[in-house]
C-alpha cells in the first residue's frame, strides 16, 4: 500500500507500525477480538473499529491521519477498501501454523537487550532502533505487576537481519548505560546455566545452614548433658593387655550398673560411665573384693573424674559412642548390628557367656530414635526398655543428620 511517495511523517510512520503491528505475525494469531473481528466481513475491519484500540488511539483519533499512513507505509501487507473506511490484511500474506518450525525460526531470528532505565518507553525504544534493521516485533519484558524490567526482546523479519544487528557497534550502550545485548538462543543458554548454578547454591546453603543448626543444636543438648551427668565417670589405669571390656561388667555386677566401657583392648587406661554414682560402685565393688581392686590379678588405679575432666571425658564417650554406630550402620546398612543373622550379643549361644550374670541395667533412650533431624538428648527410663495478565494488543507486549548416640551397652 504505497500510492503516495511522500515522507511518512513520525506520527504517521507510528501508526502504521502499530496497526501492522496488530494484523501482524505475533499478534493477529493471538488477538480474539480482532480475530473476531475478522469473520463479519471477508477479512474487512472498519477503521472505527480500530481507534477503539488504546495504543492507536493514543497516537491518533483521526481517520485521515491512519489513511495517509497506511497509503504511505511500504510494507505490502494490508489493503484499503476503494471508500477508504475499511483495511485487511492481504490474502497473499497468510498466517505462518504456529508449529515448531514457527517457534524455531521465531528464536533464530530474536535478540535479547538488557540495560533499559525501567522508565524507558516504547517510543524511545523504537526510536533508538531506528535504521538498525527490519524489526518485526518489540516485547518490552514485565513483571507480573506490569513493570518494566529494562530488557526487550526483538524479533527481525529474517534470522540474518538478526545476525547484522548483533554485528553492530552502535548497539552498546542507551543515553550512557551499558547494554547488554545477545541472540535469543544465547540469553535462554545463559538463563539455564544461571538457574542451575542458582539451584546448587541454594541447596549448598540450605544443607550448611541446616548443619549449623543442628550443630548448635546439639552443642547446646551437649552441654545439658555434661551439665546433668556428674559423678558418674569412673577412670582406669594399669597393665590390662589381657583384659577386655566383658571384664569390666564383671567385675561390677551386682555393684554398678555400667553404660558404657571406652576402653580398647591392649590400652593401659580407659574409662567406665555408670548409671548411677561411680564412687558407690567402686566402693561396693572394693569392699566386695576384701581389699584392693584388681581385675584378673592385675593391679588397677582407679579414679572418680570431676570438674572440667569429667565433661572432657564424657564428651569423648559420647563421640566414640557415635563412631560406634556409624561404623556399624556402614557394615549393617540398617543402622544396628546384631539382630536376625548378624553377630549381636552372646546370649543364648553358649560359650564362655554361659551361665554369667548377664548386664540388665537402665539403658539409654534418645529422642532422636523417632526423629532422624532431632537432636540426640539422652534420657532415663525405668526397667531397662526401648519406648515407643490478559494479552494485551499494544506493541509492547508482555513478559511473558543430626548426631545421634548409639543406644547399646558394648561389649555386655
Amino acid at each position: 500500500m504505497a500510492e503516495k511517495k511522500e515522507e511518512m511523517s513520525p506520527v504517521e510512520m507510528k501508526v502504521a507500525r502499530q496497526i501492522e503491528y496488530y494484523f501482524g505475525d505475533h499478534n493477529l494469531p493471538r488477538d480474539k477480538f480482532l480475530k473476531e473481528q475478522l469473520q463479519l466481513d471477508d477479512g474487512w475491519v472498519p477503521l472505527e473499529t480500530m481507534l477503539k484500540f488504546n495504543r492507536l488511539k493514543s497516537l491518533t483519533t483521526e481517520t485521515s491521519v491512519i489513511i495517509e499512513a497506511l497509503q504511505k507505509s511500504k510494507s505490502g501487507l494490508l489493503e484499503m477498501s476503494e471508500d477508504k473506511t475499511k483495511i485487511r490484511r492481504l490474502s497473499n500474506k497468510p498466517l505462518p501454523e504456529l508449529n515448531d518450525d514457527y517457534k524455531d525460526a521465531l528464536k533464530h531470528k530474536s535478540v535479547y537487550i538488557k540495560g533499559f532505565p525501567l522508565e524507558t518507553s516504547l517510543d524511545e525504544i523504537q526510536e533508538w532502533l531506528n535504521g538498525k534493521g527490519d524489526i518485526e516485533n518489540i516485547q518490552m519484558r514485565k513483571t507480573l505487576q506490569r513493570v518494566f524490567k529494562g530488557s526487550v526482546f526483538i524479533c527481525f523479519e529474517t534470522e540474518e537481519s538478526s545476525k547484522q544487528f548483533l554485528e553492530r557497534s552502535d548497539i552498546k550502550s542507551f543515553k550512557d548505560n551499558d547494554m547488554l545485548v545477545l541472540s535469543r538462543e544465547d540469553y535462554h543458554s545463559k538463563k539455564s546455566e544461571e538457574r542451575k548454578l542458582f539451584k546448587a547454591e541454594t541447596k549448598a546453603k540450605a544443607k550448611q545452614d541446616k548443619e549449623q543448626q543442628q550443630k548448635q543444636t546439639e552443642e547446646k543438648e551437649m552441654g545439658l548433658l555434661l551439665d546433668e551427668q556428674t559423678g558418674c565417670l569412673l577412670k582406669f589405669s594399669g597393665e590390662l593387655e589381657d583384659v577386655s571390656r566383658e571384664d569390666f561388667h564383671e567385675l561390677f555386677s551386682g555393684h554398678g550398673k555400667i553404660k558404657w566401657v571406652n576402653f580398647t583392648r591392649g590400652a593401659k587406661e580407659g574409662t567406665l560411665l555408670f548409671h548411677g554414682n561411680a564412687k558407690e560402685a567402686f566402693d561396693k565393688a572394693k569392699e566386695a573384693s576384701k581389699g584392693e581392686l584388681t581385675i584378673k590379678n592385675n593391679s588397677v588405679e582407679w579414679k572418680v573424674l570431676e570438674g572440667d575432666d569429667e565433661k572432657e571425658e564424657l564428651k569423648n564417650i559420647i563421640e566414640a559412642q557415635q563412631e560406634s554406630y556409624n561404623r556399624t550402620k556402614s557394615r549393617s546398612g540398617r543402622g544396628r548390628s546384631g539382630g536376625r543373622g548378624g553377630r549381636g550379643g552372646r546370649r543364648g549361644r553358649g560359650g564362655r557367656d554361659q551361665g554369667r550374670t548377664q548386664y540388665k541395667g537402665k539403658k539409654m533412650k534418645f529422642e532422636s530414635d523417632d526423629d532422624d533431624d532431632a537432636p540426640a538428648v539422652p534420657k532415663r527410663e525405668p526397667g531397662g526398655a526401648d519406648g515407643p495478565a490478559a494479552k494485551k494488543r499494544e506493541l509492547e507486549g508482555a513478559d511473558g543428620p543430626a548426631a545421634k548416640v548409639v543406644k547399646t551397652e558394648n561389649g555386655s
